[in-house]
């Protein structure tokens, strides 16, 4: 086993949670005492997805809809719907970097900015060794 590599990690910024009708979920979660903090399109394949951020306290609960091209995936899935799991951090750049520099496998070839928030963020991903997805995430 590898040694654990020297990486600032906040906490644990959102669980991202595919959904198939979005106002549904929605009203779920506010049953649960969620509140919408946020609301901004996204783009996949070419086509809008919309994405919310459910908040209660300190936790955070992504719920996004992908274009209907997408949803098939979804609705097939049998063993639950959690996408993954994203990490604050408050240096994007340097955690990609440090990342990178330890040999895990990231997706993306860079931080992507999103014009989610007031600033934006920017975010990368990595998978583990069961092909789970970590999100590691700076809101600017």
């Amino acid at each position: 086993m590898k040694n654990a590599i020297h990486l600032k990690i906040n906490s644990i910024q959102h669980i991202g949670v595919p959904v198939t009708n979005l106002d549904a979920s929605q009203q779920f979660y506010k049953r649960l005492g969620f509140n919408n903090v946020m609301q901004a399109p996204f783009t996949d394949h070419g086509e809008q997805g919309t994405c919310v951020m459910m908040q209660r306290e300190n936790i955070l609960m992504e719920l996004y809809q992908l274009p209907e091209a997408g949803l098939a995936e979804i609705r097939s899935r049998s063993n639950g719907h959690i996408d993954h799991v994203a990490f604050d951090v408050s240096d994007i750049d340097e955690t990609y970097e440090i990342i990178k520099e330890a040999g895990f496998n990231i997706i993306e070839e860079a931080p992507v900015f999103l014009q989610f928030w007031k600033n934006g963020c920017k975010y990368f991903n990595i998978t583990g060794p069961d092909g789970e997805r970590l999100e590691f995430n700076q809101v600017l």
